[in-house]
């Protein structure tokens, strides 16, 4: 049986893949709307954050060959958790990855480490800024620019009961949310920035699945700035962008 995290919108095919070629799966997601898409495909999901120790546990009884790990670029504490149930556990730690984008150098892209460094970027450009970057870290974007003369802040996120508190908690107008579930076309794009009038759009780098292209190259046609967050580096080890790779590595374990 194979232990993977689930965390992107092609993890849910890998699952099925890895199934497709001999192999149980165990799942694991935080969400319960990410649990109910993968079962609704006949998959085995464990719902809830884990800690190192929680997967490790999960692998010695269930006598796990492996952790596969497809959760999200910037998920770097359930990176860091499985690397080490992995290591505790004695079983392989194998990484899925989306290739990143490679953009040119256009006058409008501003590639930043950190959320840090991109809300203080986005301070300093001002402007309609829109955020595609969740509410996990919309915290930090609303201490340097919520209140700021000539910002107006406007957050595209998922329409969770915690994001709308959060967004009430930090003091964002319901006028400037965006609750709405992906992936948008590059209609739906071009229009909410439209509407909301945007003249610069920060998101992250997470890769083509994810359609993080459409949002950033819709933003440059319009003449957007666009703020682009780096991946974080992380020292993996095993990392496959595709799915055969992944597939051929589980075969060395069996």
């Amino acid at each position: 049986m194979i232990f993977m995290l689930c965390g992107t919108s092609d993890a849910r095919e890998l699952a099925l893949q890895i199934r497709a070629n001999g192999f149980k799966v165990l799942t694991s997601v935080v969400t319960e709307s990410a649990a109910a898409s993968l079962s609704e495909v006949g998959l085995d999901v464990r719902t809830g954050r884990m800690t190192a120790d929680e997967m490790a546990a999960v692998v010695r009884e269930l006598g796990m060959q492996a952790i596969v790990d497809a959760s999200h670029p910037f998920a770097e504490e359930a990176h860091a958790n499985a690397m080490t149930a992995a290591r505790e556990s004695g079983v392989p730690y194998i990484r899925y990855e989306r290739a990143g984008l490679v953009y040119d150098n256009h006058p409008l892209l501003h590639i930043v480490p950190s959320y840090e460094e991109a809300a203080l970027e986005a301070k300093r450009l001002k402007g309609s800024i829109m955020l595609t970057t969740g509410g996990k870290t919309l915290g930090t974007f609303t201490k340097h620019l919520l209140g700021e003369p000539d910002i107006r802040l406007v957050a595209r996120m998922l329409p969770r009961l915690d994001n709308m508190e959060k967004c009430s908690e930090l003091g964002l107008e319901q006028k400037n949310i965006i609750a709405m579930q992906g992936p948008f076309s590059r209609k739906m794009n071009e229009a909410l920035y439209k509407h909301f009038g945007t003249t610069v759009m920060v998101t992250k780098e997470s890769g083509r699945t994810g359609a993080v292209d459409e949002k950033v190259q819709s933003a440059l046609e319009l003449g957007i700035h666009v703020i682009l967050i780096s991946r974080p580096e992380v020292e993996f080890g095993t990392v496959f962008d595709d799915f055969g790779g992944v597939i051929d590595a589980l075969r060395t374990v069996q």
